[in-house]
């Protein structure tokens, strides 16, 4: 259709600036002038700004070709529509893992279960293959669970519950192939978790107190299982023995394969960003049951190979895990301040006699495509008070990647009890969430803020949490937080019952549970919260498919796990089935043209 009077371009263009970006889609139906202004890239880069709410000197995504493909790219591909509620556990879901290839997912829940579940059926829906529960093991439930590399092993972690009502954790293996236990193998604390460091070996934690305040942390690696021809090689090995002040522990362990040569999936210097542009311009059988924990185990060894002169004077004899801080509570009932700072003063100096010295060639901060390829375990750890407000990094070495080799410390000197961190960084608040990007190269960490300029005097008495979440983002590569925290989520529980909340980074994407009833969609470049998920009750956990980053799932402690799609995706779905063509144009054209061919020739009376 085209209009009477023609308006200057300029006038139309001045007109749809001030109009919203649907009636700016609408007036370009209108007529042909109307439709080439309405794609005019000054006009899609303002109502990008201003629709969006992002600063001018936040540059345009690397990766897009315009600014109105990417308008609809955050507008249509944002996982943000519930397509489907699962509802076969019966109590609160706790964690949501993909396996590598986005085929399978794994859920863990109160109700002590892990089900399996398939996401490639024809109908689109998702379906529950397989359910486990460990309630014969004597756990309370399960918290967490972990596809290996190649997608043939599941690591699940739970809460055991041992004697004397003590909670520490385990974790199982299953085989993906006919979902028999392969291992079962003891962590303690329980909100270690424990992850996978290759396809076969797998990390967990034990953890022994030497006095009040003051414990050691030691990190194992295990084999996943035990082949029958290798009978007399080590299935467990100590990789790290660590030593904690003031009531912490490290806790929420997981492995980064930092590579060399990696192209970043995220571009977080803007400064740098603008400038390069302008350059361009310019120019499985019976489970193997490993227990560090029983009396004639590992953990006596441990004890013994600390000494007298590791133990700090105590009138406690319980062993509490982090679950149990209440007993390290009222363990401070007989011990007064005096005694609590000589205990600290002597962990500290104990802590430098005995500590391994760190190689400072092991960590060292690198630019883009500088240093070799390191693969680091991380983990949340403290040095103030029993909350988790520092990560630490630990730098794991090729020779460590194997239960082979000296054991039990056998590579170390009589003297050097402790391992030293290669890395610590210090968040300033409660950390209750850590994931790490598609590519391994940025850290994300839920934390909930302390007030600024507090001073902690008193390791079990932390400062008071904010009840916003803070999401920061650390480089792996150079060590050092990036950009300003993300925010729009919230949490409200105190700092003794403060709970984990699974987040998940893809390519563009970052999603966070929260105790708001809400999950939440980040876009990693542009820093804006795009999306508010709704569930009945908290939700603890998020995660997108490997294979397809407009599939979302969440859980919450209303016991469903929904699933959402993007609009682009649901639109996909319900268009009407196209009939199958089975030639394309060019060979129907020539296959006609063929047939007149013989039927002329037929005519003239030709064979």
């Amino acid at each position: 259709m085209e209009c009477g009077p023609v308006l200057p371009d300029s006038l139309v263009l001045e007109i749809f600036l001030r109009l919203p970006h649907e009636a700016v889609l609408s007036a370009g139906l209108v007529c042909r002038q109307w439709l080439a202004v309405s794609r005019d890239e000054f006009l899609w880069r303002e109502l990008f700004y201003s629709f969006y709410r992002i600063p001018h000197s936040v540059p345009r995504h690397p990766a897009s070709v315009s600014w109105y493909r990417e308008f609809k790219r955050l507008f249509d591909c944002i996982p943000c529509v519930e397509v489907q509620t699962l509802v076969e556990h019966t109590d609160q879901v706790l964690h949501l893992a993909f396996s590598h290839r986005g085929h399978r997912f794994s859920s863990c829940s109160k109700d002590c279960t892990v089900k399996l579940w398939d996401t490639e059926r024809p109908d689109g829906n998702i379906s529950m293959v397989h359910s486990s529960s460990m309630r014969q093991f004597n756990w309370g439930y399960t918290q967490f669970s972990q596809f290996n590399a190649d997608d043939t092993l599941l690591l699940v972690s739970g809460v055991y519950l041992g004697p004397h009502h003590s909670s520490s954790g385990e974790i199982a293996v299953i085989s993906l192939d006919n979902y028999t236990l392969l291992s079962r193998v003891r962590n303690k604390p329980y909100d270690v978790f424990g992850c996978w460091l290759n396809e076969s070996h797998l990390i967990s934690g034990n953890l022994h107190w030497i006095g009040n305040m003051t414990s050691c942390s030691v990190l194992w690696l295990n084999k996943a299982f035990q082949d029958v021809e290798s009978e007399n090689v080590n299935v467990v090995k100590r990789l790290f023995k660590i030593q904690n002040v003031n009531a912490s522990t490290i806790r929420t362990v997981m492995v980064a394969h930092c590579r060399r040569h990696n192209n970043p999936d995220l571009v977080l210097d803007y400064e740098a960003q603008s400038q390069a542009r302008r350059q361009k311009e310019q120019q499985q059988h019976q489970p193997l049951l490993f227990d560090l924990g029983a009396s004639g185990s590992e953990e006596e060894e441990e004890e013994g190979e600390l000494g007298e002169a590791a133990r700090l004077p105590t009138a406690r004899h319980a062993q509490p895990t982090i679950s149990g801080i209440e007993n390290v509570i009222q363990s401070r009932k007989n011990v007064g301040p005096t005694e609590m700072a000589i205990e600290t003063h002597l962990a500290k100096m104990m802590g430098k006699a005995h500590t391994k010295a760190p190689d400072p060639s092991l960590i060292v901060p690198s630019d883009p495509g500088e240093g070799e390829d390191k693969t680091y375990l991380l983990f949340t750890t403290g040095s103030l008070t029993y909350s988790p407000h520092q990560i630490g990094i630990k730098l794991i070495k090729p020779e460590q990647m194997t239960t082979s080799g000296p054991v039990l410390g056998e590579e170390r000197s009589s003297d050097e009890f402790f391992d030293s961190l290669d890395h610590v960084i210090d968040i300033h608040g409660h950390i209750i969430g850590m994931g790490l990007s598609p590519d391994h190269r940025y850290l994300y960490v839920n934390s909930r803020a302390w007030p600024a300029g507090c001073v902690i005097s008193d390791p079990m008495s932390p400062p008071p949490i904010a009840e916003e979440i803070d999401l920061h983002v650390i480089d792996l590569k150079s060590l050092r937080e990036e950009r300003r925290s993300l925010r729009a989520h919230r949490a409200f529980t105190p700092n003794d019952e403060c709970f984990f909340i699974f987040l998940d980074v893809s390519r563009d994407f970052v999603a966070s549970g929260a105790e708001d009833k809400h999950g939440y969609i980040w876009d990693r470049h542009y820093n804006i919260c795009l999306a508010r998920l709704a569930h009945d009750d908290v939700v603890n956990s998020v995660a997108f498919s490997p294979a397809d980053q407009e599939l979302l799932l969440s859980a919450s402690d209303d016991s469903t796990i929904k699933v959402w799609r993007s609009p682009r995706m649901v639109r996909l779905a319900q268009a009407p089935h196209r009939p199958h063509r089975p030639r394309g144009l060019l060979s129907s054209w020539l296959s006609r043209n063929k047939n007149s061919t013989c039927a002329s020739s037929s005519v003239n009376g030709k064979p």
